[in-house]
């Protein structure tokens, strides 16, 4: 790990933690906060990413696409990962801001495990 190590583990424990009120919410039948829940668990891994690399971004955008240009161009992170999290983003848009569109039961289950995936990859490139 790099001297940022403290910085990547609260990142990564961060990570887990939403990816559990996800888990949580979701099984209770908020789905919508679930959602967002599993979007942030994705957002954290991949800050912890980034502070490994030395980078930062100070909007959720930005980290997208640092993301895209540090590990899904350079191969670090297959594509798949990239449009997942690309979805995720939209999808915490509709849970956080939909008035009348909500996240569905199946859109909220394939969120977590979406998110589990990309947990477990950033885990993987930091070793």
């Amino acid at each position: 790990m790099t001297s940022h190590a403290d910085e990547i583990a609260s990142n990564l424990e961060r990570a887990k933690t939403n990816l559990q009120a996800a888990r949580d919410l979701s099984e209770k039948g908020y789905h919508d906060i679930a959602a967002s829940r599993a979007y942030y668990a994705a957002f954290y891994a991949a800050s912890a990413l980034l502070v490994n690399k030395g980078l930062d971004s100070g909007k959720h955008s930005g980290v997208i696409a640092l993301i895209h240009q540090h590990f899904v161009k350079t191969g670090e992170l297959d594509k798949e990962q990239g449009k997942n999290l690309n979805w995720l983003f939209e999808l915490r848009g509709v849970g956080d801001y939909g008035v009348s569109v909500h996240v569905a039961s199946g859109e909220a289950f394939r969120a977590i495990r979406v998110a589990e995936k990309f947990l477990e990859s950033a885990k993987r490139i930091l070793g």
